[in-house]
Order: structure tokens, then sequence, then C-alpha cells
């Protein structure tokens, strides 16, 4: 039988946590930061750091020494809570996704419903330190969600720490313990990161002591489609076959200087243990956002406003796009926003662009990290092919993610149904002021996965409110892969909420 592989975050569970400012202290002296201050000499010096034809040691003792007494064991709790569930109509549990496992060992909570608790959850994930005052990075699936979080360092003490901020679109988080001198990891350069190179990968894997595991850098650059939680994901890991498990997330993965060059995120399985391939967020594109979230409480997130052709499509799929100059070595570039940054540059449909900042990128992935990198405002300057002619351009940046007419119109398309604005007498009778009236039901994602009948009267997309079918495609644009949809029925007064998952796969 043949088994699909499948990737998978390798933290447990994943809190978006308020932005706080980073302080510096009374003193005005700043604990050293290897994201905020300038890199230190590497503690151990290979041919990443000379020019000459040095072999690449295997040899990782060094490395591991001076590297993991910054990598740190993190377990987190989240608190049980009650539940309340209301059933569809027809009294099923379809929108239950726990097929109504609750209601049958914990019974009914009342009439027309049923509330149950649900137990503590825990689990575990790495972190590396990047201050000697308490800051750590590690993943936002590894934090998302929790009210307690317990953070072991290397030599046995415990620390309670909080959220500073969290990134989502990148996967990424910053907490903070109250402690001081701790041993702080230098950073090294993820575009320097080779093909071939030796690695090495630190982490508390399936709630063990701190383990580290080596191997080479298979892959650049990979786009696995696996952070689904997020509005604008930024997928371009680095790949390795270092082996890494659960419990692994947020951990390092050093270069043979013992430089952090990504942070493990994700595995590769059909088993849900580590088969071969690994994923981690490159240091660069780390230290733009935790940075950001030291500096300002929040990314600082600059937009293109582009959509990229897919990778691998063959050549019905490209003529069916209408894809030119496809032998061009670069991102095709298939719909602009109106007045995003690459329009008011002057990029246009069917451009290939081929350098960001003289920057090679041969995947949307690489694109989209070295664009992750700035913030609105910033100038990158962007290469390109059109018509066999290389050109320039320069684009500034702008801070929304931009519409797409193509995008918009996929999206309201896969729910399999039709729309139409609510008429105001409708609106009034029912108290509303305005919504969209779901119509003719077919295939689609809200046949799958609802039970919702014709006539329900969408008034919210996740949180934001919908008065029109035009403020309903935008509010599904802005959504990630899991979301609620809000409304009523005519014939009735109560508020249903119909749950959506997997909608970007």
């Amino acid at each position: 039988m043949k088994m699909k592989s499948k990737a998978i975050l390798i933290g447990a569970i994943a809190v978006v946590g308020t932005g706080l400012l980073f302080a510096t202290g009374v003193t005005g002296k700043r604990a050293y930061n290897s994201v905020l201050d300038e890199p230190q000499t590497p503690v151990v010096k290979t041919t990443y750091t000379t020019t000459s034809p040095a072999v690449q040691p295997v040899d990782f003792e060094k490395a591991a020494a001076a590297a993991v007494p910054s990598v740190v064991h993190i377990k987190v709790t989240m608190k049980a809570k009650e539940v309340s569930h209301m059933e569809g109509p027809g009294g099923d549990d379809q929108d239950d996704p726990f097929g109504g496992m609750f209601r049958r060992f914990f019974g009914d909570g009342g009439q027309g419903g049923h509330q149950f608790v649900e137990p503590d959850q825990k689990a575990s994930g790495s972190g590396v330190i990047i201050s000697a005052d308490g800051y750590i990075v590690t993943n936002n699936h590894v934090v998302n969600g929790a009210t307690d979080i317990v953070v072991t360092m290397n030599n046995r003490r415990n620390f309670k720490a909080k959220v500073v901020g969290t990134d989502p679109n990148t996967d990424l988080a910053l907490i903070k313990i109250d402690a001081k001198d701790l041993p702080v990891m230098n950073i090294g350069n993820s575009d320097d990161v080779k093909l071939g190179q030796w690695v090495m990968a630190i982490g508390y894997p399936l709630n063990l002591d701190v383990t580290v595991t080596q191997g080479i850098v298979s892959a650049k650059s990979r786009n696995i489609g696996i952070n689904t939680q997020a509005v604008a994901p930024v997928e371009s890991f680095i790949q390795t076959d270092a082996a890494v498990n659960p419990g692994s997330s947020g951990g390092a993965l050093v270069n043979t200087n013992g430089e952090l060059i990504a942070i493990n995120s994700a595995i590769a399985s059909p088993t849900g243990s580590f088969a071969g391939y690994a994923y981690a967020i490159p240091s660069n594109l780390m230290k733009k956002v935790i940075s950001d979230i030291m500096k300002y409480g929040s990314v600082q997130r600059g937009y293109l406003g582009i959509s990229m052709a897919p990778e691998g499509l063959d050549d019905a799929s490209k003529k069916k796009l209408g894809m030119t100059n496809t032998d061009v070595d670069g991102v095709y570039v298939i719909e602009t926003s109106p007045n995003g940054a690459a329009a008011k540059a002057g990029i246009q449909k069917g451009d290939v662009i081929t350098n960001v900042d003289d920057q090679p990128v041969t995947s949307d992935a690489r694109l989209a990290e070295l664009i992750a990198r700035d913030k609105p405002g910033d100038h990158v300057k962007l290469t390109f092919v059109r018509n066999g002619e290389t050109k320039t351009a320069d684009a500034v940046l702008q801070g929304k993610l931009g519409n797409f007419a193509s995008t918009e119109t996929a999206a309201v398309e896969s729910l399999g149904a039709k729309f139409s604005d609510v008429s105001k007498d409708d609106a009034a009778r029912l108290g509303i002021d305005g919504g969209v009236v779901v119509n003719d039901i077919q295939n689609g994602v809200l046949s799958n996965q609802t039970n919702m009948r014709p006539g329900f009267i969408i008034t919210k997309i996740g949180d934001i409110r919908v008065h029109n079918v035009a403020e309903l495609k935008d509010a599904l644009s802005k959504q990630g892969s899991n979301f609620q949809i809000q409304g009523v029925y005519p014939d009735s007064k109560d508020v249903y909420y119909y749950g959506i998952n997997d909608f970007k796969k």
C-alpha cells in the first residue's frame, strides 16, 4: 500500500500575544541581543568564516558546546474550558468537530444544544535564547493558545514565561522570562547557506532532554503549504535531513560554527515522526520578524501586491493562464493588485521577476521571503523580463496585501452556492443592517462541511461584518484556512455558526 507523506508542525500546540515594546532596562545599558545587535565573532571558526579551502568538519563537538546552552525546553498548558455547542438544523452533530463525542460522554447541556468541559492540554516545544536578559524565539504554534508557559534551561532551571508577540504568517513567536546573564546564541546569515552544507539540529524532541542531530541542507526556499492558519503565510524553509521530531519546534538549526541559521518548525512524514525531511525558518527572516516585535510590538510587513503563478504547472495549465516567457528563470506574475506597489512601479501581468535588490529569485517562496524582510515604505529594486527584454523598476512596498479579482472570485465559487444581497425589507424585519443570502447550494465547501440550508443570511465571515456580496468576497480573501460563518435564517431569531476548515487547500 502506498503511503502519502504529509507535512506536520513539530511542536504540539501552539498565544497570540499582545506586542510589548522592547525595554532597555533602568541603567540604559541593554543586555546583548543577537537579533538587534551586530553579530559576534563565532565561537567556532570553520570553512564558513574563511576563504581558505578548508574541508568542512563533520565533528560538531565544539559547535554543540557553543550552541546547546542557548536552546531551551518550553512546556505549555491550555486550561480547561466549558464549551457550548448548538446543533444545526436537523439536530445532528455535523458541525461538531468531535462528531458528538463529548455529548455522548458528558451529556447534553440543555435543550437545543449541549455543553462539555475540555480537559487541560499539555504540550512542549523548544526555543532559542536571543537576549541575555531573557528573550526567547520559538514557533507561534508552540505557544498559540497557551495559558501557562514554563521554560526549562539546559542547566535545569525553570522560569515562567510570557508571550511578547507572535506572527502567524511566519509561525514565529517571541517570549520572555525574568532572568539575566543568559547564554545567547550567535546568529548566522541564512543567505550564505549552501546545498550539501553540514548542519546540526538542537531541541527537546518527544519530551526528551536536549538532543542534537546532524545532517546536510537538502533544499532551500521550500514552500510546503503547512501554515494554514495564516492570512498571508510566508514559507521559505531550509530543508534538512537532520533528524527532527515532535517537540523540536522552535529549536535551533546551526552551522558548524555553532551559529543559528534557522528555527526548526515542521517535518514531512506519513507517520507523524521523522521520516527524512525537516523544515526550518531562515534566520534572516526570523531576525526581521522578531526585531519588529521588539521595536514596534508587531510585525511591520511590506507587500508587493502581485499574484504569482504556482510552481510545477504543466504546459496545458500554463496555456490556460495565458503564460508566455515561460523559459525565463524567475517568478511569473499572473495578476497585480490595481493600487499595489508592483502595479504602481509598472509591473504588469506576464512579467517575470528575476531579482529583488539584485538577489536572484527562482521560486515564489524565495520572492515572498525577500519581500517579507522589508516593511511598508521600503524601496525594493525589481529586475524583470518583459517580451524578452530585461528591465528594472523601483517599488515602494505597501502595508496591505492587496485585492485580486481572480482570487476573490475563486474563493466565492469554492463555497458552492449562489449569493445575493438581502433586501432592505428582510433586513429591517430581522433587525440586521445587511447581509448576504445563500441560494441554490450545490457541490462545494458549504455542502461538504456544513448542513446550511438555502435562505441562510450571512452576516459575518470570521470577525468581519458583511453587508453585501462585494464585502463577502473581500472578507473571504482575508481569512485563513479555518474560520466561522455567522448568520441567521429568515424564520428564526437564533444566530447560527458554521465552521469552515482547510479553506485554502
